[in-house]
């Protein structure tokens, strides 16, 4: 038998660290990331935006200056925190003019570094109180001092997160409390809590607010990639519904292909050996094409999907179509122009699929309405051309919101055949759809 022994790791004499040590650590690690470091960094406040609820309601030149509006009212706050600072009583010369500066310029630099406008608030509170003569109960703020400071906690608390907000709450807290601790002998009284009261108050709202702005941002990121995802699941339902179609089409003609090279053979009297073994790789060819393209597409098949006994739809149908929509309750006229001339089955099916979508949305989205179906047979393809007029009283019919799919199924039916395709409103207020399916003539297909 074999002992092993087992050695713990040295701890080198370290005492584990408290949950309270970590905590207070981390509550001054975020300190001074936020108030400490890069305290006086250049952050200039940036033009509001031209989407905004004020600036999107101008126009021309009282648009680009409605965007500098939060300077203005920043600037405007700062000269109204002067205004008050000087006419408080200050000793000396020039005594309220420099009250008055000590009143403007942290708010002003709020524009500019907003976490130095904070401590240039906290260091003019004190040398403001210095030049006073008379206290009252202006302590351990001045009211130029008050109104200063306020403004700049809440510019900053708006420039910047809540957590930071809240740090500088504790540190005019803090800078309150000790100074009325120091003033307590003296005859007069403090406004430390109006200070704080306020303060709280206001850094509260503007908290809420932040949190508001950050949930709408998300709600709108949010709704736009589910928009973007719907719109993705729309697409590929359409490219599956055209890829099952031409699969039945597709394997149709092979299973003709196959069929047909195996009766071959039987037709002809003593045929040569050469001809049967022709006419049996055509087979085994056609076979194994079919079995390959199932084995392929099939994935894109429902497991409850089952494909249709009669063959796909062609425009030889269309008379049948519009004489359901007729029994639904829309008037359509069909119009036909050019040499009627047999299509590959791929270009009749999805014209036919454009026309009945076409018609569907009429009925869905205007109800009452008349359409007119025209198909073009010129040399180089097909031309469709569906239009239906406005509602004859839009206040009275209620027309059905629909999935919102049709359109993206006619424009992949029409990108697959490298066609062209327009979807607009028409003049009249009804609706329009236009596409052009080229088709190679038999020169091309045999090139």
């Amino acid at each position: 038998m074999t002992e092993t022994t087992q050695q713990l790791p040295q701890t080198g004499g370290a005492k584990p660290r408290s949950p309270e040590f970590r905590l207070a650590a981390d509550a001054l690690r975020g300190l001074r990331q936020d108030l400490f470091h890069d305290a006086f960094a250049y952050r200039p406040l940036p033009p509001s935006s031209a989407d905004g609820p004020l600036t999107r309601r101008l126009k021309g030149r009282a648009r680009e200056y409605a965007a500098w509006s939060p300077h203005a009212l920043i600037t405007a706050v700062g000269l109204l925190a002067m205004f008050v600072a000087t006419n408080d009583e200050a000793r000396g010369a020039g005594g309220n003019l420099i009250l008055g500066l000590l009143a403007l310029a942290p708010v002003l630099l709020t524009m500019v570094r907003p976490i130095g406008a904070f401590w240039l608030s906290m260091a003019a509170t004190p040398v403001a109180t210095a030049l006073a003569t008379e206290f009252d109960d202006e302590w351990p703020w001045r009211n130029g001092s008050f109104l200063c400071h306020l403004s700049v906690l809440a510019i900053v608390a708006i420039r910047t997160r809540p957590r930071t907000a809240a740090w500088m709450w504790a540190l005019t807290a803090v800078y309150g409390i000790g100074a009325t601790s120091f003033a307590g002998g003296h005859a007069f009284g403090s406004n430390s809590a109006q200070m704080l009261f306020l303060s709280a108050l206001m850094l509260l709202g503007v908290a809420v607010w932040q949190i508001r702005r950050e949930a709408r941002q998300e709600v709108t990121a949010q709704q736009t990639v589910t928009a973007h995802e719907r719109s993705r699941r729309t697409l590929l339902e359409e490219r599956t519904t055209i890829a099952r179609e031409l699969h039945d089409v597709v394997a149709h003609h092979m299973s003709v292909v196959a069929i047909q090279a195996e009766a071959a053979p039987y037709r002809v009297e003593n045929p040569p050996p050469e001809l049967e073994r022709a006419f049996v790789t055509i087979r085994e060819n056609a076979v194994a094409a079919l079995t390959e393209l199932r084995r392929v597409l099939g994935v894109v098949r429902a497991e409850d999907y089952e494909a249709p006994d009669a063959p796909q739809p062609t425009l030889a149908d269309m008379d049948a179509l519009l004489a359901n929509v007729r029994d639904a309750g829309l008037s359509v006229d069909k119009a036909v122009t050019g040499a009627v001339r047999e299509l590959p089955q791929g270009v009749e099916l999805s014209a036919y699929r454009i026309v009945q979508e076409a018609l569907s949305n009429t009925l869905r989205h205007a109800p009452g309405a008349s359409a007119r179906v025209e198909i073009g047979y010129v040399l180089g393809g097909l031309g469709l051309r569906i239009v239906n007029g406005p509602m004859p009283e839009p206040s009275l019919v209620k027309p059905s919101p629909g999935a919102g799919h049709g359109i993206t199924g006619m424009r992949e039916r029409v990108s697959m055949l490298n066609g062209e395709m327009t979807a607009a409103p028409a003049d009249d207020g009804g609706y329009e759809v236009t596409v052009f399916l080229p088709v190679p003539s038999a020169s091309e297909g045999e090139a």
